[in-house]
């Protein structure tokens, strides 16, 4: 048997696969025995990667007991016994294409480039097709492409080559020692899996299953990471832009990162589209919407806080509307200072109020509103021990005085660990939430029909911003808390937005109308005769004032108005809280939520 010259017994080639599996080695003894294959001709340094050729064209076929001899097919020619060698001037490339428009322009490219190509079950199949002369993946690996397709490429005679860094000897020597060549380019897209599940008529999942790409990803992300010294192209439009690099004989990095940067992305959009595909909810906002809720791991959302990545120590799945509601109990929370408990339903806060003493907190934000509080969502700023468990767990509404409060979730900075048994032992179903802070400065989105609207977050406080008085009567500095305090609340209010407090709390609130006047009349009503002396915060300026929300307002008692000013007829504003004693403040920032 010929290598590099020496003469080995075919004996010595038994002899190591021996070393790996006895018995069947003494099975493709006999086969060989019986064969007219008598030698191989392989590579130099190549050896094992010959035995292991031999071991996996064999041992399939006679583990299991078969005697039938190799076919001529089997014998290997020296080329394919042995990956090349970029470093001993040959150059490789390795193409795997679901998508293969213009291969055969790539193919010719590549091939006319003086480029060795390696290529995968179809791809191979339709550069040959074309007249480009390909070296089959399985020749590399020596061993089939197996179970379905599923595994053709997962193997370090492939992924050795892509990921092997040129500079470091210690590299080149390991690959030089399991006769494993270096690509110098990466071709590669992927199953077509964005378009099987949004296909008309969907797709079965074990179907969807199938499309999902590992391979693929893999040679792509490896290629990428190691973009000095292999380039990696994932679209088809790069392709004359690629030869003519190639042509030219450039060493531009710049051109490399970018091609790998284009890469990860392409790697990265259709790993999100497979998880938002499994990552699904029991059902959006209604039970016939389906839904799916999956976490933002860009860099910017490292640490920055949120429901999203917030613990769920006890309860049942989180559903799409729980997400939203929580989301929005924790915003609002958030952004008060002092030991503060807000309620939501349905994304709007119901009940807002700020105490040293959280018991008397979480007490008046269920007074606000009890009945659109029981269901709902209960939020704290800070840590939830034993007593405030307990408070949670037996507080009766204020309706009745004997139905306990139930609440879909609690949400909290921490809990103690006896506040946590405590609150498990409310109910099986409560979920318990334990959140980081929201960082400020995040991106905030909203999905339209085939697109994406994108603002900063709306992170103003009290702090950042000036309550001018333009009215004759100054509020005193009690009335100027309850504005601030209302002002912050009326934020997280969907508009047209009223919010009625005093003394940090939240009396009264009007939301979603389309006019300022409806939302008014409702925070009103809610409020009761708690009014007369409390603080009104509007998200928008009043379009009218006499005869309209703003003389409501006065003729109801209000103390001290906060909005935002703007109006053509801001004078009138001003000149009805001259005429009925109240405080008239401008904030000049508006405070929409839509």
């Amino acid at each position: 048997m010929f290598l590099a010259g020496v003469t080995f017994p075919i004996d010595y080639y038994f002899g190591v696969i021996g070393t790996i599996l006895p018995t069947a080695a003494s099975t493709v003894r006999r086969a060989f025995q019986g064969n007219t294959l008598n030698s191989v001709s392989v590579a130099p340094s190549h050896h094992s990667i010959a035995c292991g050729r031999f071991h996996f064209v064999s041992l399939r076929s006679f583990a299991a007991g078969s005697t039938k001899a190799m076919s001529h097919s089997q014998s290997l020619a020296p080329s394919e016994l042995g990956p090349q060698s970029s470093a001993s001037g040959n150059k490789q490339a390795l193409i795997s294409l679901s998508d293969k428009k213009d291969l055969t322009l790539l193919g010719n490219g590549l091939q006319k480039l003086g480029y060795t190509i390696v290529s995968t079950g179809g791809t191979a199949s339709s550069l040959e097709n074309a007249g480009v002369s390909v070296t089959k993946v399985e020749h590399l690996t020596c061993f089939p492409e197996t179970l379905d397709g599923r595994v053709k490429t997962l193997h370090p005679n492939i992924h050795g080559g892509i990921l092997a860094r040129r500079d470091l000897k210690h590299h080149m020597e390991a690959l030089n020692n399991h006769g494993i060549g270096t690509f110098d380019v990466v071709v590669v897209n992927l199953y077509p899996f964005y378009d099987k599940v949004t296909s008309t008529g969907g797709i079965a999942f074990d179907d969807g299953i199938e499309n999902i790409d590992i391979g693929g990803p893999a040679m792509i992300r490896a290629a990428a990471k190691n973009h000095k010294d292999v380039l990696v192209v994932v679209d088809s439009l790069d392709y004359p832009a690629f030869l003519e690099f190639l042509e030219g004989g450039q060493d531009d990095q710049q051109f490399r990162r970018k091609l790998a940067r284009k890469a990860f992305a392409h790697v990265a959009s259709y790993d999100s589209a497979v998880s938002e595909w499994l990552c699904s909810l029991r059902y959006g906002e209604n039970p016939h919407q389906k839904a799916a809720f999956y976490v933002d791991k860009s860099l910017s959302e490292v640490n920055a806080g949120g429901i999203a990545t917030a613990v769920q120590h006890h309860g049942k799945e989180m559903s799409y509307n729980n997400y939203l509601d929580a989301d929005a109990a924790w915003n609002c929370v958030s952004e008060f200072r002092n030991p503060t408990c807000v309620i939501v339903k349905h994304t709007n806060p119901c009940g807002v109020a700020s105490r040293d003493d959280i018991l008397e907190a979480y007490r008046l934000a269920v007074k606000a509103d009890p009945v659109s509080a029981f269901g709902g969502i209960v939020a704290f700023n800070i840590e939830v021990d034993e007593v405030l468990a307990k408070e949670i767990r037996e507080f009766r509404s204020p309706t009745d005085g004997e139905t306990r409060m139930f609440y879909e979730i609690v949400v909290a900075p921490k809990y103690t660990e006896k506040g946590l048994e405590i609150l498990r032992g409310k109910s099986k179903t409560l979920r318990i939430l334990e959140a980081k802070k929201n960082e400020k400065g995040k991106l905030s989105l909203r999905q339209v029909g085939g697109g994406w609207l994108a603002q900063d977050s709306d992170d103003l406080t009290p702090e950042d911003i000036q309550f001018n008085v333009v009215s004759e009567k100054k509020p005193q500095d009690s009335e100027l808390c309850d504005a601030k305090f209302a002002w912050l609340c009326v934020k997280h209010v969907k508009s047209n937005a009223i919010v009625i407090a005093k003394d940090n709390c939240m009396l009264g609130m009007g939301s979603g109308q389309p006019n300022r006047l409806e939302s008014l009349r409702i925070a009103f009503r809610k409020a009761g005769d708690e009014v007369k002396g409390a603080a009104l915060a509007s998200d928008a300026f009043f379009p009218f004032a006499w005869k309209d929300a703003v003389e409501e307002a006065c003729e109801n008692g209000i103390g001290v108005i906060a909005e935002p000013g703007g109006s053509n007829r801001d004078g009138d504003a001003v000149d009805c809280c001259n005429k009925y004693g109240v405080s008239l403040l401008f904030t000049n920032v508006r405070h929409f939520k839509h």
